[in-house]
């Protein structure tokens, strides 16, 4: 399935997302939020995925820019995720996109993210985004705006490595508090040993002790990102 170049904008800051349509009819649109490194192989290969799934896929774009290397991304992320106004109208310029494709139209609407984007898919389901699931795979749970009572509309599915130093168990908790306090419906899996990146067979090659791939959480986080998919979607 080839990958098509989606041009679209916030504001004046120009963005590129990356497309991969299913071979038949979709039977919902996904959209991917990437790694603090922006759109890379990696997500270009989950939009694979999720097309083989039936889904139209859309990876987004954070910042509207080419990543050099990991300090450069973080230089970029910074002034993004200033303030969650400016962070939260970046992300729905993504999900307008995808859902203004005439494909979309009709279709339910799911966000899934790794990393900094799996962030950014909670930052929408607290924002009251119009979605039915949002994912994140070892995702941060922070938050500088906490979910109001009843704003999160979507189901929410969290897979999270418990030895991931970024997101210690503090954070863990104070999330689960949170989206009680909204009163969220959610899902969280997580894998005891694993750490931050499971999901990317490239993390052992960056030699950081945070970051590690894990078969068998990569695996098992699919599978359950693909079942409450399915029940979402009925």
């Amino acid at each position: 399935m080839p990958v098509e170049q989606v041009d679209y904008a916030d504001g004046e800051v120009a963005l590129t997302g990356f497309l991969v349509r299913p071979q038949s009819k979709p039977r919902a649109a996904v959209l991917v939020m990437p790694t603090i490194a922006n759109c890379n192989t990696p997500m270009i290969r989950r939009a694979h995925m999720l097309a083989q799934a039936g889904c139209l896929a859309m990876v987004a774009d954070f910042y509207g820019v080419q990543v050099r290397d990991f300090d450069h991304a973080r230089e970029l992320a910074g002034p993004l995720r200033a303030t969650p106004e400016g962070y939260r109208e970046r992300l729905r310029a993504g999900l307008d996109v995808l859902t203004g494709l005439a494909e979309a139209q009709g279709l339910r609407v799911a966000v899934i993210g790794y990393c900094m984007g799996g962030q950014a898919a909670l930052e929408l389901a607290r924002d009251g985004a119009d979605i039915v699931l949002a994912a994140s795979f070892h995702g941060l749970l922070d938050t500088a705006k906490p979910a109001e009572p009843g704003a999160v509309k979507a189901r929410l599915l969290v897979c999270h490595g418990d030895a991931d130093p970024m997101v210690p168990r503090s954070q863990v908790m104070a999330f689960w508090e949170e989206m009680d306090a909204a009163g969220a419906d959610w899902h969280f899996h997580s894998y005891s040993g694993v750490r931050h990146g499971f999901t990317d067979p490239g993390s052992d090659a960056r030699g950081l002790a945070a970051i590690g791939y894990d078969e068998s959480a990569d695996r098992q986080s699919w599978a359950a990102l693909m079942e409450l998919l399915d029940e979402v979607l009925g």
